[in-house]
C-alpha cells in the first residue's frame, strides 16, 4: 500500500489529530494510576482514544503493575503481545476484569 501524497495543510491537521490522541490516552493512562479510573470504566469505553491504546500499556498503568507483571499476565491470559484494547474478544475482556478487577 502506498503512503498517500499529503499537502502541507493535510499533513498540520493530521499531526494535530495525532497529538490530541496522544494527550487523551495519556490522561486515561494517568486516571488508572491515579486509581480514580478502574479497568472496567476503561474496557467499557467505546471511543477510538481507548480503543488504539495497546493493553500492556492500560496494565503497565495500574499501581503496582509494570512490564514484567503485564508480560506474564498477557501471556497467561492468551493476550499476544501488540493487542490493542479494541481487538480484545469478550472471553479476553472477561479474564483480563477477572485478573485486575480494580486498580491495585
Amino acid at each position: 500500500m502506498a503512503v498517500p501524497s499529503l499537502t502541507n495543510g493535510e499533513r498540520d491537521v493530521a499531526r494535530q489529530k495525532a497529538v490530541l490522541a496522544r494527550q487523551a490516552r495519556s490522561a486515561v493512562r494517568a486516571s488508572l494510576k491515579a486509581g480514580t479510573l478502574t479497568p472496567a470504566q476503561v474496557l467499557d469505553r467505546a471511543d477510538s482514544v481507548v480503543g488504539r491504546m495497546p493493553v500492556r500499556q492500560l496494565l503497565t498503568a495500574l499501581a503496582g503493575i509494570g512490564q514484567v507483571r503485564a508480560t506474564r499476565s498477557m501471556n497467561a491470559l492468551g493476550i499476544p503481545e501488540g493487542r490493542r484494547v479494541q481487538g480484545l474478544g469478550p472471553a479476553q475482556r472477561a479474564r483480563l476484569l477477572e485478573e485486575f478487577p480494580s486498580a491495585a
